[in-house]
């Protein structure tokens, strides 16, 4: 159970399967966290404050025991799960997809984003969910910015 949880219901596992390496994965996790995430919003601002919250709780009960063994494997994903519903908080279609972009950036290149790299060098499963948070907040900053560009 824990394992599909981590990989983000088997999202995590594609690229390996496919091609044989992970990298990438976290990238595939994202776009399958993405549509569930902004369409939560359409239930209002909560329901996606909340549903964050669950899932980064569950991401740090799923990983915390795979973390020891696995470190930060490429087919663990759902911290980017997390960080893609705290990304999106309050966006719609448009802006959300600002906010993915900015959210990929700041996670792959973590250290041209302040903050980023040095939360994944918390200890254990709070390290990996932590990293992605702080991006998935630049990629909401990003969103925000959007929609009120956009109007």
């Amino acid at each position: 159970m824990k394992t599909v949880l981590a990989s983000w219901f088997g999202t995590g596992l594609i690229l390996g399967r496919l091609r044989g390496s992970h990298s990438g994965s976290g990238t595939v996790g994202s776009m399958f966290a993405f549509p569930v995430a902004v369409w939560i919003g359409q239930f209002g601002v909560g329901y996606q404050v909340v549903a964050t919250i669950a899932v980064t709780l569950v991401a740090l009960w799923s990983i915390s025991s795979l973390v020891g063994s696995e470190g930060d494997a490429g087919w663990i994903v759902i911290d980017e799960a997390a960080g893609m519903f705290l990304a999106v908080i309050g966006l719609s279609w448009g802006p959300a997809l600002v906010a993915f972009v900015v959210f990929r950036l700041a996670d792959i290149y973590k250290k041209r984003f302040p903050g980023v790299a040095r939360a994944e060098d918390l200890s254990g499963a709070v390290g990996v969910v932590a990293d992605d948070l702080i991006a998935g907040a630049y990629g909401l900053v990003a969103g925000l910015l959007a929609s009120r560009l956009i109007g």
